[in-house]
C-alpha cells in the first residue's frame, strides 16, 4: 500500500483543556466551585480547584518542539501549539500529519478523574458530567467523524459510574477511561465484586475500558536515583500487570464480552506475555483451579484485549502472534513519543519493512478501531478525503515547522534530572491525593 492511501485512526492522543469547559454544561450552583484556569504568580497557568492546584496545565506537551526541549515541561497554554488545545487547529494539526481521526484521553483531572471526586458525591458526578458533555458535545461534536469520543467516569462510586457509561453511551460514546490498577488511588481491586455494575454497564452498551499506562498514579518502581530513562523504558510495566490481573480475575469468566484496551502499552511484549500464561496454566491451574471452559488463556485474551502501537517493529513482525484483529495503531499526539507530523512516514517504513499486507494495514490503522469503538467516520468523511494524502492537501500552508516555545533558560544536565525527579514525584503525589 502507498503511504499517501493509508487512512489512520489514533486510539491514543491527548487533550490540554481549555479554560472553558465547564462554561456550558455545570449547572449554574456549582460554577463558582468549578475548576479555574489561572496564571500564577510565577507566570505559569495552572487549573485551580478548591485548595488543589495542577502545577502543570500542559503536561509533556511537545509537539512540535525541538527534541532539546522535551525535558523542559511547558508551563502554559503560551508554550505549546494551539492544536493541543484548540479543537479546529487539532484537526488542522491531524490533517497536517495525515491523521483521519483520534480518541483523546483528558489531562488536568487525571485519567480516572481521581481529581473530581471530593466529599460531595452531586457536585463530582456534576463535574464528570459536565466534561463528558463538553468533550462529546463540543470537542468532538464540532468537527463530526473526526474524534472518537472518550468519557471520563464517576472513579469513586461503581454505581454512579455505571449510569455515567449508560448516560454516554446514548449519546454515541463508547469508551471509557479507567485506571489500570485502582488500588493505589484507594478503590477496590479488580479482583473484588465492587466493579460488577461498571462491567455490565460496559458490556450492555458495547463500550471499552480504556487502562492507559500511569492511570493508577504509580510507574514502575526503580531506584530513586535513576535517570528519566529508566522510567520511561519502564512505563508500559503497569499494563503487563493489569492485563495479568484482569486475564486470572473472576470479570473476564463472569462478564464474558467485556473488552478492554492496554492504552499507550505498545505490542512487542504481548507474544511473550501469552506464551507465558499458557505455561502457567498449563503448569499450574490445577492448583490455583483456573478454568476457562476449555480455552487456552491466549485465546481468552484476543476476545477481550485491544493492544496499541505507535511504530513497534517487534510487534509489527510478531502481529500475528498477537492476533491482527488485536491491535491499533496510536500516534500519541502532543507527547513526546508522538511522530506528528511525520507518523505516516514512520508508520509506512515499518509496515513495508515487514511485509504487512493491505488488509492488515487497514486493520491495524483504522478498521480495528471503527469496530472496537463503534465508530464510523465515513458517514460523516468520505473515504476519498481521509486518506493521509487527501488530508495533507487539505492541510497545504499549515505551520508544522518545528520551533523553540519554551521560555525557560536552559539548565545543566544535572539540574535537568533533579528536576525530573522532583516533577514525577509532584504528579504521582498528586494523583495519588
Amino acid at each position: 500500500m502507498d503511504r499517501d492511501d493509508m487512512i489512520l485512526i489514533s486510539v491514543d492522543d491527548h487533550i490540554i483543556e481549555p479554560p472553558d469547559i465547564f462554561v456550558n454544561h455545570l449547572p449554574d450552583r456549582y460554577k463558582k466551585d468549578a475548576p479555574r484556569l489561572v496564571r500564577s504568580d510565577k507566570g505559569t497557568d495552572i487549573w485551580q480547584f478548591r485548595d488543589n492546584s495542577v502545577g502543570n496545565v500542559a503536561l509533556n506537551a511537545v509537539a512540535g518542539r525541538p527534541k532539546e526541549e522535551y525535558g523542559m515541561e511547558p508551563q502554559g497554554l503560551d508554550e505549546i501549539r494551539p492544536g493541543c488545545y484548540d479543537v479546529d487547529e487539532r484537526v488542522a494539526d491531524m490533517n497536517a500529519g495525515g491523521v483521519l481521526a483520534q480518541m483523546n484521553f483528558p489531562s488536568f483531572p487525571g485519567f480516572s478523574a481521581r481529581l473530581f471526586a471530593t466529599e460531595d458525591s452531586d457536585f463530582s458526578l456534576a463535574l464528570v458530567r459536565a466534561y463528558n458533555d463538553w468533550h462529546i458535545d463540543e470537542w468532538c461534536g464540532a468537527h463530526p467523524g473526526r474524534f472518537i469520543p472518550m468519557a471520563l467516569p464517576a472513579i469513586w462510586d461503581a454505581e454512579l459510574c455505571a449510569r455515567e457509561i449508560r448516560r454516554v453511551a446514548d449519546k454515541g460514546c463508547h469508551s471509557l477511561t479507567f485506571p489500570e490498577n485502582p488500588v493505589p488511588l484507594g478503590y477496590p481491586s479488580f479482583h473484588t465484586e465492587y466493579w460488577d455494575p461498571v462491567w455490565r454497564a460496559l458490556t450492555d452498551c458495547g463500550t471499552v475500558m480504556n487502562l492507559h499506562i500511569g492511570s493508577s498514579g504509580r510507574l514502575a518502581i526503580t531506584a530513586p536515583d535513576a535517570p528519566p530513562d529508566v522510567m520511561i523504558t519502564l512505563q508500559p510495566i503497569n499494563l503487563v500487570q493489569a492485563a495479568a490481573d484482569l486475564i486470572w480475575s473472576r470479570v473476564l469468566k463472569e462478564f464474558p464480552h467485556v473488552r478492554i484496551a492496554l492504552s499507550e502499552g505498545g505490542t512487542g511484549w504481548i507474544p511473550y506475555f501469552l506464551d507465558r500464561i499458557d505455561r502457567t496454566y498449563e503448569m499450574h491451574s490445577t492448583w490455583t483451579l483456573q478454568d476457562f471452559g476449555g480455552k487456552l488463556p491466549s485465546e481468552v485474551f484476543r476476545e477481550h484485549f485491544l493492544t496499541c502501537f505507535i511504530s513497534d517493529p517487534v510487534g509489527v513482525k510478531l502481529r500475528h502472534d498477537i492476533g491482527i484483529d488485536n491491535i491499533c495503531w496510536e500516534a500519541d499526539y502532543p507527547h513526546s513519543d508522538s511522530m506528528w507530523p511525520d507518523a505516516p512516514e514512520e508508520l509506512h517504513s515499518v509496515l513495508t519493512a515487514h511485509d504487512v499486507t493491505d488488509d492488515e494495514i487497514n486493520k491495524m490503522t483504522h478498521e480495528n478501531a471503527m469496530r472496537w469503538y463503534s465508530f464510523d467516520p465515513f458517514a460523516h468523511v468520505p473515504r476519498a478525503r481521509a486518506t493521509v494524502g487527501a488530508l495533507r492537501r487539505a492541510a497545504e500552508g499549515h505551520d508544522v515547522s518545528v520551533k523553540p516555545r519554551s521560555k525557560q533558560a536552559a539548565v545543566a544536565p544535572s539540574e535537568k534530572l533533579a528536576n525530573y525527579h522532583r516533577k514525577a514525584e509532584a504528579a504521582m503525589a498528586a494523583v495519588r491525593d
